[in-house]
């Protein structure tokens, strides 16, 4: 499934249910652990199909930056991966939502565009964050990102021209463009 947004400005978002690892762009945002040291899910997707290559170059950040809070991103190369860089950012973990959940998802996302418009990228792509083992469900987490994204497209972006919001399986697909439907309905 594919759902594109054309803003008056001509920005574009893409909605597509499919694999992140496969989409020609400038930047693939990654749902990180504090950590940087991979893991599962979308994580593991990536540093699978980006290689080895990826994983050297957080070994090599970890030491300065790691433990990464919530809503924080690191860049790195992206290996095998059809893209120039990858933005490891960490999500939050679902508390029930009084722990700041909401601001911290928010950030994840801002930083990461912020990183793609500041190294003058056109292109980016990004997962649903913290909606699997971090357990955010993914109607809020939805509504947060598409929010997050429309804003920069509208507000901030000059060099970034496309945004995708690679979802994976139709439930998360159907979430994301009922958040679209929504925020663009005002």
């Amino acid at each position: 499934m594919r759902r594109e947004h054309l803003l008056a400005n001509g920005k574009r978002l893409i909605l597509l249910e499919g694999d992140i690892t496969r989409i020609p762009v400038d930047a693939i945002a990654n749902a990180a652990n504090s950590a940087l040291v991979g893991g599962g899910g979308v994580d593991g997707a990536i540093h699978r199909a980006g290689g080895p290559a990826i994983m050297a170059e957080l070994d090599r950040l970890r030491a300065a930056v790691a433990p990464l809070a919530a809503g924080q991103a690191v860049a790195t190369s992206a290996g095998n991966l059809p893209a120039r860089f990858v933005f490891h950012a960490v999500g939050p973990i679902w508390h029930g939502g009084g722990r700041g959940e909401a601001e911290a998802l928010a950030s994840c996302y801002r930083v990461c565009l912020d990183l793609a418009e500041q190294k003058g990228l056109r292109s980016i792509s990004l997962p649903s964050i913290s909606t699997g083992i971090y357990a955010y469900p993914t109607d809020a987490a939805a509504q947060i990102a598409i929010g997050q994204i429309l804003d920069f497209l509208d507000r901030r972006a000059t060099s970034v021209a496309e945004v995708w919001m690679v979802l994976f399986g139709a439930s998360a697909f159907t979430a994301y463009e009922a958040a679209l439907k929504t925020a663009t309905a005002r």
